[in-house]
């Protein structure tokens, strides 16, 4: 075994993830490109398409977890073989003649697992083009046809994949990028197919098991059964009547409350990023909810921008009386701007620091570390010791990833124009190259913090500029822009796993590709379908607790805010200037921390991440909240005292709960949407009693 008696110490450092949570271990004769490998992928990316697109219809949104697509792989269980190990274990060995030496090579191995995950979860990952598509469907009553629809999704998530390729030197090579969302994923294949005592193992996985089977059995309870236990807040059982008790302390229901000190008991709204983000992008996170908080209440209650006439969490586009705005007031038939009956409405939209934040703090902190990583990746110096394996393997080489990027955008290019988007070719040609500046800035952030920002909302500035009042263009430049960013960035993810486990980079490019051809299909139909037969609760604000249109209602809303709306709303002498500005005092958010930890570094500034305390100023603006003081006590608990005080405890198992935990709430999901819910076709309702009520669940 590769532990040694470092592995008790305290896990802080880069260093200390890469050496000591993952092993260096590499076998080259494994076989990756088998048909075992390919035929479960392709299954696997099947299931996973259809389950992501589900759940992105959800109230509280929820991405399908590469950990339960690992886990379904593999097996159910020392005894209980599936797939992957049941391939294995019941087919005749490669011994036995030729046909079964292609047909079952040899015990599934590690190489394999991490090919069918990452091809299963490209293609659950979903695409940005998707939710453009639905937008049009849900307002404009747009449906392109399936060739302009499927070719959009290719150009749109290759260009970001090539993009993501030519960065590899500074987001993927270092050991400072650890990627701190992997470390799950990666713990379970090194239980999976590397530990060597067999006693530690079955622990191991008994620990894992009865936390699968307990939390699938557990989440029929507040999904379906009993859903006040979503949330419990002792506030509202006080006084269920009071509005404002319900503003602040509610949170069981969608775009209720901000849930305030509410108890929350359901792990599809809590997520194993509790249990897996550094400890210092919580602490950062907390900081950034508590602001939110402050602000929100302060700025409701004292009647800012007129807020108290519209719903309190409201996603949509509001009248100045708080009724719902027809955004077909204000635009025509080319989805431009009508200026006439514009002078009659007034807006609300949200501000967001963070995206500012996240280039001033890269700046600040991380810039020696990428001009290093890019000095030594042109001067062939490698001191990464993953990185110094991975020289086994030939590199996917630079002009397949440039190649790949000019194919896209002339594809991308000529379904612009024949979709009649409204875009033109200058604005798709700032747009890629913006999103070649933006990728390097947040994924870096990413990959040493484990914080995620979007740069949708510079994007969609960018666009309006560009492009004034023409909302349908704004979606399409925020496609090409902050999708191209998003899909490089999962591009970089997937390359950091392989070279953790020593998967060869052109066997992931490869099942990359594949898994982004299916998955982007499959994604289309589901999406057809959803919006199809859910069209007037996906339309509703608060939707139900089974479905909901957040996601899209968002997505519409900032292209009109910025595409159709931008210079009315958001210009200098307009109400929400404030909102564009926003992107410029991030720029100076980072620098007092900067500047403290330079004179009295025994604070520890440094370890702020001021990006992710800017973005949870809006944390709380959308979806269930009652899980959000539970998440944070779940933190303390597993980030601070397990980590520091339990440390061998914290290595063990604590990312192998995460996996358990996700793998069966994921299950349980998946198995209820399609039996209960109406994901097959029928609906079915659980009676009412106390603890499954009409109406809003905790306050009314």
């Amino acid at each position: 075994m590769w532990m040694t008696s470092s592995a008790f110490r305290v896990i802080q450092t880069a260093h200390d993830y890469s050496t000591r949570l993952i092993s260096l271990e590499d076998d080259q004769t494994l076989p990756v490109h088998t048909l075992r490998m390919w035929t479960i992928g392709l299954g696997l990316t099947c299931f996973g398409a259809i389950l992501g697109e589900i759940l992105t219809f959800r109230p509280q949104v929820y991405e399908v977890s590469s950990l339960f697509l690992q886990i379904i792989a593999y097996s159910t269980g020392t005894k209980l073989p599936v797939i992957g190990t049941a391939w294995h274990r019941i087919l005749p060995k490669a011994d036995r003649g030729r046909i079964w030496a292609v047909l079952n090579p040899g015990p599934f191995n590690i190489k394999e697992h991490v090919c069918i995950t990452v091809m299963a979860s490209t293609g659950s990952s979903g695409a940005l083009a998707i939710s453009t598509f639905a937008v049009e469907k849900l307002y404009y009553n747009i449906t392109p046809s399936y060739g302009i629809a499927i070719s959009t999704l290719i150009a749109s998530q290759f260009f970001g994949y090539s993009l993501g390729g030519l960065y590899r030197s500074i987001l993927v090579y270092p050991t400072f990028a650890v990627w701190p969302s992997l470390i799950p994923s990666v713990s379970l294949l090194e239980t999976l197919h590397r530990e060597k005592d067999l006693r530690s193992q079955r622990r191991r996985y008994k620990f894992f098991w009865i936390v699968f089977a307990c939390i699938f059995v557990w989440e029929w309870f507040p999904e379906i059964i009993a859903p006040t236990v979503t949330g419990i807040s002792i506030f509202c059982l006080v006084d269920r009547t009071n509005p404002d008790f319900t503003r602040i302390f509610g949170g069981t229901n969608a775009n209720e409350g901000l849930g305030l000190f509410s108890i929350g008991f359901d792990w599809l709204q809590i997520t194993s990023a509790t249990l897996y983000l550094p400890w210092a992008t919580m602490v950062s996170q907390g900081i950034g909810v508590v602001l939110c908080f402050t602000i929100v209440v302060w700025g409701y209650f004292t009647n800012v921008w007129n807020a108290k006439n519209f719903p309190f969490m409201g996603q949509s586009l509001f009248h100045e009386n708080g009724s719902i705005y027809n955004a077909s007031l204000i635009l025509d038939s080319k989805f431009d701007l009508n200026k006439t009956a514009l002078a009659e409405q007034v807006l609300y939209f949200g501000l967001n620091l963070s995206i500012g934040a996240s280039f001033m703090h890269v700046f600040v902190w991380y810039r020696k570390d990428l001009v290093e990583a890019w000095r030594q990746w042109r001067c062939k110096i490698h001191d990464d010791p993953h990185y110094m394996k991975m020289q086994a393997y030939p590199e996917c080489p630079m002009w397949v990833y440039l190649a790949t990027a000019i194919g896209a955008f002339a594809v991308a290019l000529v379904t612009l124009y024949a979709g009649h988007s409204g875009m033109p070719w200058y604005a798709l040609l700032i747009g890629v190259l913006f999103a070649l500046v933006e990728l390097p800035v947040l994924s870096i952030m990413t990959a040493v913090t484990g914080f995620h920002s979007s740069g949708s909302t510079l994007c969609q500035m960018l666009g309006g500029a560009l492009v004034p009042g023409n909302a349908r263009a704004s979606l399409y430049f925020g496609l090409y822009s902050s999708n191209s960013v998003a899909q490089g960035s999962l591009m970089v993810k997937d390359l950091k796993l392989g070279q953790y486990t020593k998967v060869p980079p052109r066997a992931l490019f490869a099942v990359q590709t594949v898994g982004t051809l299916l998955g982007s299909v499959l994604n289309l139909v589901v999406m057809n379908s959803i919006v199809s037969s859910q069209r007037q609760v996906l339309l509703n604000v608060e939707g139900t607790n089974l479905w909901s249109g957040n996601v899209v209602q968002s997505y519409n809303t900032q292209a009109i805010a910025w595409g159709a709306l931008g210079k009315e709303m958001y210009g200098p002498h307009n109400k929400y200037f404030i909102i564009p500005l926003g992107i410029l005092l991030g720029l100076l958010v980072p620098l007092p921390f900067y500047i403290g930890h330079h004179f009295w570094p025994s604070f520890r500034l440094n370890q702020i991440v001021t990006p992710e305390m800017c973005r949870c100023l809006g944390y709380l603006s959308v979806g269930i909240n009652s899980s959000v003081f539970v998440s944070f006590l779940l933190a303390i608990y597993a980030q601070f005292y397990l980590r520091r005080k339990r440390s061998t405890f914290f290595r063990k198992y604590n990312y192998l709960m995460a996996a358990a935990l996700d793998g069966g709430t994921d299950f349980m999901i998946f198995l209820s949407t399609f039996t209960i819910n109406g994901g097959a076709g029928k609906q079915y309702t659980f009676p009412n009693w106390a603890m499954n009520p009409k109406g809003h669940y905790d306050c009314k």
